[in-house]
């Protein structure tokens, strides 16, 4: 029978856990919309040195593992170069992890937006242009409007992919719920009650991810693109 007794009495942290972890996913996400919008512009634009930049940057982060990014962060910024954001060390971690989820996620991003931006019809950048539009006018009236209608399902996916990536986040020393798990697990009272420690996160992080994939999937269906 599970012993969820050692989980109840230590709730308090795993909530604390939970809320580190809604911290770093919510402006994480806000910051990896930003950068990847700024790169899907850079992907696309009509100037050959910006796209060789926004190429450059999407297959060099798509082909790294996220805790190599987080470490280099954690590690080569700050510590290395003393980089720092604050005097308090767990602001300073706070705002590395999010810059360095941020920036992994946003080569995620950029892609799924470029796949909206391909369903575009060629004849709405024609009739932008032919209105005496900028590329950079067109792409933000015209374009990417309806980029992000189109792909609404898949930025969805895409977030729910990083707040499960923020358990990775403690690379770049920053706690979040898997940090607090690991740590509850090396207390003794953790000796047989590891398992519903672990059920109790699962549903956590359920409860993280089912309403929002729900949420995107409803919004999806709610702004689809008619053709």
């Amino acid at each position: 029978m599970f012993d969820f007794g050692p989980f109840f009495d230590n709730i308090d942290q795993v909530l604390d856990g939970f809320w580190a972890t809604i911290r770093l996913a919510a402006l994480s996400a806000v910051f990896s919309l930003l950068i990847g919008t700024v790169l899907v512009s850079f992907r696309v634009a009509p100037v050959p040195l910006l796209r060789v930049v926004g190429t450059t940057y999407i297959n060099l982060v798509r082909n790294t593992p996220l805790t190599l990014v987080l470490l280099m962060c954690s590690l080569g910024l700050n510590d290395v170069l003393a980089l720092k954001f604050s005097d308090s060390p767990s602001t300073t971690y706070y705002w590395w992890a999010v810059l360095g989820l941020s920036g992994y996620t946003a080569a995620f991003v950029c892609e799924s937006l470029r796949a909206g931006i391909n369903t575009v019809p060629l004849g709405q950048a024609e009739a932008a242009r032919s209105i005496g539009l900028t590329f950079s006018q067109s792409l933000r009236i015209v374009i990417l409007p309806q980029a992000f209608r189109a792909v609404i399902a898949p930025l969805g996916s895409v977030l729910i992919a990083m707040i499960k990536n923020t358990t990775v986040a403690s690379a770049a020393s920053y706690t979040e719920a898997a940090a607090v798990t690991k740590d509850l697990l090396d207390l003794p009272s953790f000796t047989s009650g590891a398992l519903p420690l672990f059920i109790g996160v699962a549903v956590g992080f359920m409860i993280l991810t089912l309403p929002t994939g729900f949420f995107f999937g409803w919004l999806h269906k709610r702004m689809a693109v008619a053709r």
